[in-house]
C-alpha cells in the first residue's frame, strides 16, 4: 500500500498544490488561459501523436474493447441523466450535464500521466482509445442535445455538421489520428523532432494537474444539490464495475488493457465538466461542486483502485 500511496499522492499532491495556490493567491482566473492553450493544444497533443505513432498499428484494431469502454461510458451517462431527470426532476437540459458530470471522467489532463505510472508503457494504447471514443460520443451527445433543447429550434443538419467538425478537428483526436496514420505508415520524425515531442509531453501531466486544482479552488463552492452524491456515485463506483462487467462479457483482454479501462472509469469527473456547463450556462453550480467534491473523493476510491491493480486483487 505504501507503493500505491507513493504513486498516487504525487498526482493528487499536484492537484491540492494547485488547489492552495488558487486559494491563497486569488489571481484572476483568466491568468490560466494560456496554461490551457499548451495542454490543449501543444503538451497534451504530442503525448497522444506519440503513443499511438509508436504502437504497432494492428494493436489498435480492437473493436470488442472500443465497445466495452464507450458502452460503459454511454452507460453512465444515461444513468446520471434519467436519474437526475426522474428523481431530481431536472430539465433536459440540466439532465444532460448531470450524464456528462456522470459518464465524463478525467482522462484527458489525469487519465494519461496516472495510467502510464501504475501500469507502465502497455497501458498507452488503450488510453488513448478510451479517450477518442469517448470524447467522440460526450462531444456528439451533448452539442446535439442543448441544440436540440434549445429556447431557439436550430436546424438539424447544420448542427450536426458543426458537431462532426468540431470533432474531426479537436486537436487531440487530431493528434490520435495523426499518430495512428503515422504508426501505419511507420513514420519516424527526425531525433530533434521526436525529443521535442518527448519534452512537450513530459510537462502535460504535471501542468494539467496545477492547472485542475487552481480552477477548482476558483470555483465557487454553495450548496451541495441532493443530485450530485449520487452522479458521483455512479462515476467513481458504478462507472468502473460496469466497465468491469462488460470486460468480462467482451473480453478476453490482456490484463494491462482490461486495468486500463477500469483505471481510466474510477477518475473523477473531469473539469471540462464545468466548462460546458458554462458554455451552455446550464447546470453550471453543481457541475462545479460535482468536480471539486469529485475530485477529493477520487483520492479514497481512486486510489483503491489502483491498490487492487496493482495487488492482482482485479483478476480479469
Amino acid at each position: 500500500m505504501i507503493d500505491i500511496l507513493n504513486l498516487a499522492l504525487p498526482y493528487f499532491g499536484l492537484i491540492f498544490v494547485g488547489f492552495a495556490c488558487g486559494r491563497w493567491k486569488r489571481l484572476p482566473e483568466a491568468g490560466l488561459a494560456w496554461m490551457n492553450f499548451f495542454l490543449l493544444y501543444v503538451s497534451l497533443p504530442a503525448l497522444f501523436f506519440r503513443i499511438m505513432s509508436r504502437t504497432p498499428f494492428e494493436e489498435l484494431n480492437n473493436l470488442p474493447f472500443v465497445l466495452a469502454t464507450t458502452l460503459a461510458t454511454v452507460t453512465a451517462f444515461t444513468l446520471s441523466a434519467v436519474g437526475g431527470r426522474l428523481l431530481g426532476k431536472l430539465s433536459m437540459r440540466d439532465a444532460t450535464m448531470a450524464g456528462l458530470a456522470g459518464g465524463y471522467g478525467n482522462i484527458g489532463y489525469m487519465g494519461p500521466g496516472l495510467a502510464l505510472a501504475v501500469l507502465g508503457t502497455k497501458a498507452a494504447v488503450p488510453t488513448a482509445l478510451i479517450f477518442c471514443f469517448d470524447s467522440i460520443f460526450l462531444f456528439s451527445i451533448v452539442p446535439l442535445a442543448m441544440a436540440l433543447t434549445a429556447g431557439v429550434k436550430r436546424p438539424l443538419l447544420p448542427t450536426i455538421g458543426l458537431v462532426v467538425r468540431e470533432i474531426v478537428l479537436h486537436p487531440l483526436i487530431v493528434a490520435a489520428y495523426c499518430g495512428a496514420l503515422a504508426a501505419a505508415l511507420h513514420v519516424r520524425l527526425p531525433v530533434a523532432v521526436d525529443n521535442t515531442l518527448q519534452f512537450l509531453q513530459n510537462a502535460a501531466a504535471p501542468v494539467a494537474l496545477f492547472v485542475l486544482g487552481v480552477t477548482v479552488a476558483l470555483r465557487p463552492f454553495g450548496r451541495v444539490p441532493w443530485e450530485v452524491p449520487g452522479i458521483i456515485a455512479v462515476k467513481l463506483l458504478l462507472h468502473p464495475l460496469i466497465v468491469f462487467g462488460l470486460l468480462l462479457l467482451l473480453g478476453p483482454f490482456t490484463p494491462e488493457w482490461a486495468a486500463t479501462a477500469v483505471l481510466m472509469a474510477s477518475l473523477p469527473p473531469a473539469l471540462n465538466v464545468f466548462v460546458i456547463a458554462r458554455q451552455y450556462n446550464t447546470w453550471v453550480e453543481p457541475a462545479s461542486v460535482a468536480v471539486l467534491i469529485g475530485t477529493f473523493v477520487s483520492v479514497v476510491t481512486l486510489t483503491t483502485v489502483m491498490w487492487l491493480i496493482r495487488t492482482g486483487q482485479i483478476a480479469f
